[in-house]
């Protein structure tokens, strides 16, 4: 699917997690657009979808000196950068806070909020270079309105929410900084995978998409390609007076 964005030429973006479901349609988005691209994931998700980017990094997104190597990379191959897209993150399946172990809780919140933190903080120098440029951070749905079950996604999620409100506060107006929040997309994640380098086909679907759509008004789960529009027009100039802000992308289902 294109999407009728129009990018400055050759921007240069970094996907942090970019080989997940959303990432390859963000990619693929991008690539169409003329980007200039730099893929950061787990090596075994380089692995398993070799992307299409002119630089492709492994490394571990938790792991501060993996980060900062990894931007020290990029940082001596391009100079600058003009966007940065935060998409690792994961989830360990459904289980009550109460019976969620410390170690769960913090390897959850690490892997998704400290990880934005680090790819921030370390990409952050090579965004003020440019001049001109803007984050997009993969919030959820369930930062607002929680399930059971996903206590420290969720959490993590709203912190998401709120980082990216401090950083476009931190940052502006040389840098923008955004979220996008997708509820329910039909990808390995949705499927039971963590989304850690799993194997899409290998996977069954552990999520009755057909009770869930009930609640949708677009009458549909999302596809990836549903969030990489969103994420487009974010780094895009036709957002360059739209910062701290969280764009829903669920067919409606939930309406803040």
């Amino acid at each position: 699917m294109d999407h009728a964005i129009n990018l400055r030429p050759a921007m240069r973006i970094a996907l942090v997690g970019g080989c997940g479901g959303i990432g390859r349609a963000v990619a693929a988005s991008l690539r169409r657009a003329g980007a200039r691209l730099a893929i950061f994931d787990l090596p075994q998700s380089l692995a398993g979808h070799p992307p299409d980017c002119e630089l492709a990094i492994a490394l571990d997104a938790t792991s501060e000196a993996q980060v900062r190597d990894g931007f020290a990379e990029l940082a001596a191959r391009w100079g600058a950068l003009d966007g940065l897209v935060n998409l690792a993150g994961f989830s360990k399946g459904a289980n009550p806070v109460a019976a969620t172990s410390l170690e769960s809780w913090n390897e959850v919140m690490t892997g998704n909020l400290t990880s934005a933190y680090l790819s921030c903080r370390h990409g952050l120098p090579l965004l003020h270079a440019s001049g001109d440029a803007a984050v997009v951070n993969l919030a959820s749905g369930l930062a607002l309105k929680p399930a059971p079950g996903h206590g420290p996604y969720s959490v993590a999620k709203a912190g998401i929410i709120q980082l990216t409100r401090l950083l476009a506060q931190e940052n502006a107006p040389r840098v923008r900084v955004n979220a996008v929040a997708p509820s329910a997309i039909d990808t390995a994640f949705l499927r039971g995978g963590t989304g850690r380098g799993g194997d899409d086909a290998r996977i069954e679907r552990h999520v009755d998409t057909g009770a869930y759509v009930k609640g949708i008004p677009m009458a549909r789960i999302g596809a990836p390609e549903d969030v990489a529009g969103p994420i487009l027009f974010l780094l895009s100039d036709a957002a360059r007076y739209v910062t701290g802000q969280t764009l829903h992308v669920n067919g409606g289902g939930l309406m803040p």
